[in-house]
Parts: C-alpha cells; sequence; structure tokens
C-alpha cells in the first residue's frame, strides 16, 4: 500500500501505527498491535487488535479492555440515521471516561473499493457532527487510545507512529457495514486469532 514495504503493520508497546516488521524480539509484558488489510472480489476490509504478550500489568490490561470497549461503543452508533458524529462520542466518551486519552491526529475511515475513502471517522467529537449514515455505507472504525496523553510523532522510517510522550497505546479496528438491520461487523470471525 502506497510503497509500506511489508503486507501487515506490527506496532509493539508506544507504537501506535504502521509499524515494519523486523528484528525486534518481544518480551513478557508487551503489548502489539497487528493491523491487516485484505482485498478479496475488488473490495477491502481493514481490522486490527492489540494483543498482550505473556503476563502483562493490570493498567495495561484495562488500556486494552477500554480500546476494544470504546470500538464496540463506536459499532452500535453505526446504524442508519446517525451520523459519524455518534460514533466520534461513543468512541470518545468510553475512552476518556476511564482516563485514556484519543489520539486525534489518526481517524477511522470509509473503506470499499480503496483502503481509504471518505467519510473520515475521527475518534472524537468537533464541531462538524460529519455527514449522515446511509444504508451501505462502510467504515474502518479504529479507536486509537493511550496511557498518556494524545499527541504523537512519525519515525524516520517515515510510516511507524508513536506516541510522543512513549505512553503505551492500544488500537483495535473492524470493517462495519450499516445496515437497516444495525451494524454489521465484516471483519468479525470467532474463533480465530482473537480473544
Amino acid at each position: 500500500y502506497k510503497g509500506y514495504p511489508a503486507a501487515t503493520c506490527l506496532s509493539p508497546n508506544a507504537m501506535v501505527v504502521h509499524g515494519i516488521p523486523g528484528k525486534a524480539k518481544l518480551e513478557d509484558g508487551d503489548i502489539l498491535s497487528v493491523d491487516v488489510g485484505v482485498t478479496l472480489d475488488g473490495f477491502v476490509a481493514d481490522s486490527a487488535w492489540t494483543f498482550p504478550v505473556g503476563s502483562i500489568a493490570a493498567e495495561t490490561q484495562r488500556l486494552l479492555d477500554t480500546c476494544r470497549a470504546a470500538l464496540e461503543a463506536g459499532i452500535e452508533q453505526a446504524r442508519v440515521g446517525n451520523t459519524v458524529g455518534d460514533i466520534s462520542q461513543a468512541v470518545q466518551t468510553t475512552t476518556e471516561s476511564a482516563g485514556f486519552s484519543v489520539i486525534r491526529s489518526l481517524v477511522g475511515h470509509g473503506v470499499g473499493r480503496s483502503m481509504h475513502e471518505d467519510p473520515q471517522v475521527p475518534n472524537f467529537v468537533s464541531s462538524h457532527r460529519g455527514p449522515e449514515l446511509k444504508e451501505g455505507m462502510t467504515l474502518a472504525i479504529e479507536p486509537m487510545i493511550t496511557a498518556g496523553g494524545p499527541d504523537v510523532y512519525i519515525h524516520d522510517d517515515d510510516w511507524s507512529i508513536s506516541t510522543a510522550d512513549g505512553s503505551l497505546a492500544a488500537h483495535f479496528e473492524h470493517t462495519v457495514a450499516v445496515t437497516p438491520q444495525g451494524p454489521r461487523i465484516l471483519t468479525a470471525k470467532t474463533g480465530v486469532l482473537v480473544p
């Protein structure tokens, strides 16, 4: 994708997204975000999950649990007649009420024939509530949150993005279709990799 040198983004600990796989070894207590995109019959799906490595601290587990809960809250708002802002508010409220920060410079997005399409799906509320959700829209909803502040920086590889203060980050993502019956998670599969 646009020159990214690998098939999967692997982002450990304070790295939020777009980590390039390398020779660094994970240790007990680390966390690792795995982000993948797949194309099938001309359509793209995007999904991410943050995994614990061995035994992690209780506060680290709380970060992961909060990020997953923020994703679930955002997905619940992906309904016909709601706005993108309803998703954003659900993610932000879930995250901040637990004492964590939402990264504001990275957002979810529409997904379809291309990996990144309109609309943008922020994880925070702004004065612009975004477009109304309509049947058939497909969104990559992806909370990216930190145990510290919301600021990030881009590494010298021009891809990897980490928290500016070195705090741990979590990232969970599903591709979701907006249907008359409610949100339909297109990247969910029981019994595969994810707990």
